[in-house]
């Protein structure tokens, strides 16, 4: 989660005044209320967001993004002018580099993992060359603000002995209720799909019956950014969902499932919480429920599958996203060979 809260709300006219000297040195901040130079207090109430930050305004102008990053980046900006505010800046045009730079030492004194300063610089970026082109500030500080790198970490993937116990070794649903034998149902579609598409789980959970062409063997997936893409299913996934959909399905919808392709126990909409308890279940050692879209790209990869046409498959807009599977690929074919060549 991102620090702070949502942006706020204010209105009023721009407030003006001499550019005060950062009093923040290694993160420290002046007591509440105090002012930044020693004087009378200038200091914005915190919480209050005058209008010159224009929080709504950058909102609304990265609403194409992925909903989880328009969320992130919001509470990102808004912690950010929070901080800003008791550090003396009353609006992006006084705020500097050197103030930015100060920023991000006071989130490594707190704590914060590598990956989390790096969004929030990431955000920060965002918000200052939006502010730039609105004429809010004179310039960008944030231009070519870095943040630590976070550690990389190659995803880890499954074998084919562990897809196979989580996928095609199903519990046995003899003498079971309507209802626990719609969830075993439901539970090898998830998973069916999980792998046999590569899907996120946020666009698993998102799909609806419309969604999923059984004859034509197909679905329609909404990804990040709204972004729409066609997807093949094999045979497995075609029979699971021809039979989730001939019944078990509605055993379990409730009046609250709308259109929703799976649902849970309760009736309503398959959540993520939900996918991680089914992987959970099914899976012999703990694991990830991102590690299935893993495996379906390294497996593709390995197979000799293109790399832009993976890229298509996992809805990547970079193909610099879909190249850490060549990386794991190439990992695991010297594992491969070095637990196999004679010579090795």
């Amino acid at each position: 989660m991102a620090a702070g809260g949502g942006p706020g709300e204010g209105s009023g006219s721009k407030a003006v005044g001499h550019r005060p000297t950062s009093p923040v040195v290694d993160g420290t901040l002046p007591p509440r209320g105090a002012a930044a130079d020693g004087g009378p207090s200038t200091v914005v109430p915190v919480g209050v967001v005058p209008v010159g930050w224009e929080l709504e305004g950058f909102g609304r102008s990265i609403d194409g993004r992925a909903r989880a990053t328009v969320r992130a980046y919001a509470g990102d900006v808004a912690a950010f002018v929070d901080w800003a505010q008791r550090a003396g800046a009353r609006q992006p045009s006084e705020v500097d580099r050197r103030m930015l730079r100060r920023y991000l030492g006071y989130l490594a004194t707190r704590r914060y993992a590598r990956a989390t300063v790096a969004r929030k610089a990431a955000a920060l970026r965002c918000y200052f060359a939006w502010a730039l082109r609105c004429g809010l500030a004179p310039s960008d500080p944030a231009g070519r603000l870095s943040a630590p790198t976070a550690r990389s970490r190659l995803p880890r993937v499954l074998d084919t002995p562990e897809l196979d116990q989580m996928i095609d070794q199903r519990p046995s649903v003899a003498g079971a209720t309507p209802v626990d034998a719609a969830l075993a149902c439901r539970d090898h579609g998830v998973l069916e799909l999980l792998y046999g598409c590569g899907l996120r789980v946020a666009e698993l959970c998102s799909l609806d019956v419309g969604d999923v062409d059984v004859a034509g063997r197909a679905l329609t997936v909404v990804g990040k950014g709204d972004r729409q893409r066609r997807l093949p299913m094999h045979d497995g996934c075609q029979a699971a969902m021809a039979q989730w959909l001939a019944g078990p399905r509605h055993v379990l919808a409730g009046t609250e499932a709308g259109e929703a392709m799976f649902v849970n126990r309760r009736g309503r909409r398959l959540g993520q919480r939900d996918v991680r308890r089914i992987i959970d279940r099914r899976a012999g050692v703990p694991t990830h429920p991102h590690a299935l879209r893993h495996s379906f790209a390294t497996h593709l990869l390995d197979g000799g599958a293109d790399l832009r046409v993976v890229q298509e498959l996992l809805g990547h807009v970079s193909l610099q996203t879909t190249q850490v599977y060549t990386h794991v690929s190439k990992e695991r074919l010297r594992s491969v060979h070095s637990a196999t060549h004679p010579r090795a």
